[in-house]
């Protein structure tokens, strides 16, 4: 499966760190996301579109646009 939500990290040269303090979580849990240990959660989701600018639809791999409607 196509990890969109780690391939826009590394398109944006951030560390789970970094991306994990932008949206107000830990680094484990960030890293347990990204390798699908843990599932995504709707505020995660939309704190993701929000920091990325794009669909919740294209981080879930539903589209291949990421514009937002």
């Amino acid at each position: 499966m196509k990890n969109r939500i780690k391939d826009l990290r590394e398109d944006h040269d951030l560390t789970q760190q970094r991306l994990a303090d932008c949206i107000g979580i830990t680094q484990r849990k960030y890293s347990y996301i990204e390798t699908g240990t843990q599932p995504l959660t709707d505020e995660i989701l939309v704190a993701l579109a929000n920091f990325y600018h794009v669909s919740i639809d294209y981080l879930l791999c539903q589209t291949d646009d990421p514009k937002r409607n």
